[in-house]
């Protein structure tokens, strides 16, 4: 059976669709008369026809009236309202053959925005600092969503076509390029997917089929329709488009955004679907490929096995520790932040992977989370910064803009301590100061007018006023790239290289990284603000973090058996002033101790 959307074959191309609201569908090729698909079982149409090269640009017409792009095209050069393009994934010599990937436990992740990580704002511009990243520590790079969306600014998750990669970005060829060169150097690549929602401008799909459902309701607008009448499409579409991520563009893993916002009542949840999807691929490509998660709902159901009633992923996102850590630092209560008045939670999302475990929560109106401890740590992604953390603020600060520098460090040290999987999000190694803000470029002015409204309310959610930057203003854009330059100017370049240090004791201490959960310890003192973290190798190796969570100095005593320092945040070399008598403001020191 063919696949969706345009295929070539020998001497032309195929091209299917699934369109059972459609009583006729007409392929409308440039420089050719209209041609007919013919119908066929359960809402599908196909035509083959000769003469038809990688290149060729084309359009549905529906029931003699709306021309439409293909739901499944694999290039939009003209964007989200034009024709669609034929193209020819074999084309593209992959030189990765002997890139074999990473295991789960060993994935250090790097979040990126192609947009603004360059000036550019391409996927080739972001090769040139492939080896910088390499040089970092981090192993995997996660990019954020890059469906085709209207216009040329979007943080992504107002895609519509999920097959196509952005053509402002670079297109297919682009991505292509960008994913040979990532595991050229060693990483992984993670791409963030969504199947919660679509975008609203361009989303042609309904026209199409029942892609939507009246059902249930997102915060984003229609739920896909995965449970209801002629669901088994709209799963296709889904499921063949991880398929063709790990196939035609070779990508590693996937990050599925905000599952808790996907609805799901079949036998078989479709990301059990999308995850036994992509694994069968990858297998042809003989590498792992990693499904992990994003969901506030800390349901450990998400990393269990289908066999044992969960949905079978890898691993997902523990907003826990960013919330805890957060408030603490900050001491901000609005929002999400309420749940998080004490470092009780952040104990527990240190050593356990979830902070919130069946207790009530005053945000969520009650009871949230199940059961961690005995989840290994590779099943939590932990992280201090992300682009939803930072960029739903309403202005974008990220976080060196609310804490001091030694908090900074601080907060480092608790990502890389953790038995769990740490994320980066880009320039957070270095401790950009742009901010990371809300844009979109939507062409329906209504759209953009609500778009300005939304951040208002987000906002206001978080009690903050005060003027919001438009997210239709290409300057809320421009002024969220990074700056590069910043890696070379002090106390940036002693941040990146006190990064590089935890990254490398990560690495190579076998007390660190992500597995010995199970014996990883966490405490707060009697004051609640000194931290200590054990962590212990399985031949017995131990070592101990002491952060004073806190801007003033505090009393503390040496860990018993404490054998030599391994790194003090405070060292000149971090662009501290080497105090350690008493213990100064969220100063950290990690012991190796007997």
């Amino acid at each position: 059976m063919s696949a969706l959307g345009a295929s070539l074959c020998a001497g032309g191309a195929t091209f299917r669709v699934w369109a059972p609201r459609c009583r006729s569908i007409e392929l409308v090729l440039e420089g050719r008369m209209p041609v007919p698909l013919s119908p066929r079982a359960r809402g599908m149409f196909e035509l083959t026809l000769e003469g038809v090269a990688a290149g060729a640009r084309y359009r549905y017409r529906l029931d003699g009236e709306s021309l439409r792009p293909d739901p499944a095209s694999r290039y939009q050069p003209e964007g989200v309202h034009g024709p669609s393009v034929v193209v020819d994934p074999e084309a593209f010599r992959w030189r990765d053959s002997a890139f074999q990937g990473h295991a789960l436990a060993d994935l250090v992740l790097y979040e990126l925005h192609v947009g603004t990580f360059t000036l550019e704002g391409t996927f080739e511009a972001v090769i040139a600092h492939l080896p910088a990243l390499r040089d970092l520590g981090v192993t995997a790079i996660e990019l954020m969503p890059v469906a085709e969306f209207p216009g040329a600014r979007n943080w992504g998750y107002d895609g519509v076509h999920l097959f196509a990669p952005q053509s402002t970005y670079g297109g297919p060829r682009g991505l292509r390029r960008l994913v040979d060169a990532c595991h050229a150097h060693g990483f992984s690549v993670v791409l963030d997917v969504v199947f919660n929602h679509l975008g609203p401008e361009g989303n042609y799909l309904d026209e199409y089929a029942p892609y939507f459902t009246r059902r249930y309701r997102t915060p984003w607008g229609g739920a896909p329709n995965f449970d209801g009448e002629d669901s088994a499409g709209v799963r296709r579409h889904v499921v063949e488009n991880a398929r063709a991520w790990v196939r035609e563009f070779h990508v590693d893993g996937l990050r599925l955004d905000a599952i808790h916002a996907i609805h799901d009542s079949s036998p078989v949840h479709v990301l059990t679907e999308v995850a036994e999807a992509a694994r069968a691929e990858a297998r042809r490509l003989g590498r792992p490929v990693h499904v992990i998660a994003e969901s506030h709902d800390n349901d450990r159901r998400i990393v269990q096995p289908a066999s044992a009633g969960g949905l079978g992923l890898d691993a997902v996102w523990s907003d826990d520790f960013h919330h805890a850590l957060h408030a603490r630092l900050t001491g901000e209560r609005s929002g999400y932040y309420v749940d998080f008045p004490s470092g009780r939670f952040l104990e527990r999302a240190l050593s356990e992977g979830f902070g919130f475990q069946g207790e009530e929560s005053g945000y969520f109106g009650g009871p949230r989370g199940t059961p961690s401890a005995d989840l290994g740590g590779e099943r939590f992604v932990v992280f201090v910064q992300n682009h939803d953390q930072v960029g739903n603020r309403a202005r974008g600060e990220r976080l060196g803009a609310l804490v001091p520098f030694e908090a900074l460090k601080l907060a480092a040290a608790l990502l890389c301590v953790a038995p769990a999987l740490p994320l980066l999000f880009m320039g957070e190694e270095y401790g950009e100061t742009a901010p990371f803000r809300f844009f979109t470029s939507f062409l329906d002015p209504d759209l953009a007018r609500a778009a300005r409204r939304g951040r208002i309310r987000e906002s206001g959610r978080f009690g903050l006023d005060g003027e919001i930057p438009d997210p239709a203003d290409p300057a809320t854009f421009t002024r969220s790239r990074l700056d590069w330059a910043l890696r070379r100017a002090p106390r940036h370049r002693e941040l990146l290289h006190y990064y590089r240090r935890w990254l490398v004791l990560r690495r190579t201490h076998p007390a660190l990284g992500a597995g010995g959960k199970d014996l990883a310890r966490a405490s707060l003192d009697d004051t609640g603000s000194v931290l200590t973290v054990c962590r212990l190798g399985r031949a017995g190796e131990r070592v101990e973090l002491v952060a004073n969570l806190s801007p003033e100095t505090r009393a503390w005593t040496p860990p018993a058996g404490a054998r030599r320092s391994l790194l003090d945040s405070a060292a000149p070399e971090f662009g501290g002033d080497d105090g350690r008598d008493p213990l100064a403001p969220y100063q950290v020191l990690l012991f190796e101790t007997a």
